[in-house]
C-alpha cells in the first residue's frame, strides 16, 4: 500500500514553494526598478547623444575598487554653460551654489559583501567593458540594475571570459 502524505502537509510545501517563487520574483523585479534620482540625469543624453566615455565621470573606477560617482564640481565643469536653463540643470546649480553635494539613491539593491574582494580595476584592466556588467546605459534615461551581481552571475562569467575561479580569486 503507498502512503501519501496528508494534505495540509502537501499544501504547507506547496505554501513554501510559492513563497520562495514569489520572493525570487520579487527580487528580479526591484533588481529591473530605475530608482528615481534627485537629479533626473539621463545616460542616454551624456553617454548615448554627447559620447562621455564612462571614465570621465566615474573616475576612479580604473584606481579603485569604487567606481564613485561624479562630485557636483564635475558636472559643472561643462554645465556652468551648457544648456543652464534647463530644470534638472538648475537644481544642479543649485546644489553648486549651496555648496550641497548631491545624494544619488543608489541603483544595485546587492552591496559587495565584506568577505568578497572586488575591484573595478581589475576589470577593467582585463579589458571588460563596462556594460558587460551595467547593460547599455547609453540607452537609459533611468540607470537600472540590469545584472544580479551575485556570486553565481560573477562565476558564470569568469568561466565564460576564462577568468580564475579559484575561491581565494574573490575571497580573501
Amino acid at each position: 500500500m503507498k502512503k501519501f502524505l496528508p494534505v495540509p502537509a502537501v499544501l504547507g510545501y506547496f505554501g513554501l514553494f510559492m513563497v520562495a517563487m514569489m520572493a525570487l520574483g520579487f527580487k528580479w523585479y526591484r533588481n529591473q526598478q530605475a530608482p528615481d534620482q534627485p537629479i533626473a540625469f539621463s545616460h542616454r543624453l551624456h553617454v548615448g547623444k554627447v559620447g562621455l566615455k564612462c571614465e570621465f565621470c566615474h573616475e576612479t573606477a580604473d584606481k579603485s575598487p569604487n567606481a564613485g560617482v561624479p562630485a557636483v564640481e564635475k558636472c559643472m565643469s561643462c554645465h556652468r554653460n551648457a544648456v543652464t536653463d534647463r530644470p534638472e540643470v538648475q537644481k544642479l546649480i543649485r546644489h553648486w551654489e549651496e555648496q550641497r553635494p548631491i545624494e544619488w539613491n543608489r541603483v544595485h539593491s546587492i552591496r559587495v559583501r565584506n568577505h568578497v574582494y572586488f575591484t573595478h580595476k581589475r576589470h577593467i584592466k582585463a579589458g571588460l567593458e563596462c556594460q558587460d556588467c551595467h547593460g547599455e546605459v547609453k540607452y537609459m534615461d533611468k540607470i537600472r540594475q540590469v545584472s544580479s551581481l551575485e556570486m553565481g552571475w560573477c562565476v558564470s562569467c569568469h568561466r565564460h571570459k576564462n577568468a580564475p575561479t579559484d575561491c581565494l580569486t574573490c575571497h580573501m
